[in-house]
């Protein structure tokens, strides 16, 4: 399955995160009158409840602590339950708009549903959190949330592969691909870690395909479930939503 996690993981980072720059994220940052990385933070870690920026660092962890101590205090006025509710129904109406005619939804969803309840929570607090928040009935909306529950799954873990790999949080920024943002200086700027960076040596990239691999390992037993047939029309299922969402 460690080849199935592989095949997965860039149409899962974009269907999962997708939502969260999307024309309903930005309503939500509106209507709740929240702005900058904020409505980001009190929406995808709001599953954590009430708790100190510094755990909400630990759980998202390639972001700087200074850029999330800002944001997630920033927003002490909006209850992280509400923000959690809001945000679903961000990833629910992407989900319902941008799937608008893919048939096989529903399909889509029940392997998905079963790669969410094989997961193991073990250092995915986020994962573990969003696996507990209600799924619509509405099968578009639910493939975009749970592909975002599983996104979180493969993040957490990615978190331990990084670190187990020997790089820090801003080595793994640095020397990484994003399937939605930018790449490497960019992205370490965007997400708020000062300059001067170090540099990305081949050893960095050396540890940072490890980690990648690592990751897949970890993610494979999520995926046992499925067996052979169900995990290889899974990766079919996830590149169609890709294409319909993405064109």
């Amino acid at each position: 399955m460690r080849e199935i996690a592989a095949a997965v993981a860039e149409p899962i980072g974009r269907l999962g995160g997708a939502f969260m720059r999307s024309r309903e994220a930005k309503a939500y940052s509106v209507e709740s009158g929240l702005t900058g990385w904020t409505p980001y933070f009190r929406g995808r870690c709001g599953v954590l409840g009430d708790v100190d920026a510094d755990v909400v660092a630990a759980a998202a962890g390639f972001f700087p602590v200074a850029t999330v101590r800002k944001a997630w205090e920033r927003g002490a006025g909006l209850p992280t339950a509400t923000a959690v509710t809001r945000y679903a129904d961000v990833a629910q109406g992407f989900g319902r708009r941008k799937l608008d005619g893919f048939a096989e939804s529903a399909r889509l969803a029940d392997l998905l549903q079963r790669v969410v309840d094989g997961g193991p929570v073990v250092a995915a607090p986020l994962f573990a959190g969003w696996r507990a928040v209600p799924l619509p009935e509405d099968d578009r909306a639910r493939v975009i949330q749970l592909a975002h529950v599983v996104r979180e799954l493969r993040g957490g873990l990615h978190i331990v592969a990084v670190l187990a790999s020997g790089l820090n949080p801003l080595e793994a920024v640095l020397s990484g691909r994003s399937a939605l943002l930018l790449d490497g200086e960019p992205n370490a700027e965007y997400f708020g870690w000062p300059r001067p960076y170090p540099e990305v040596t081949d050893d960095v990239r050396r540890r940072r395909d490890d980690a990648e691999r690592l990751t897949d390992a970890l993610m494979a037993p999520a995926f046992a479930p499925l067996g052979t047939t169900g995990a290889d029309e899974l990766v079919t299922l996830l590149q169609k939503a890709e294409r319909a969402v993405f064109g």
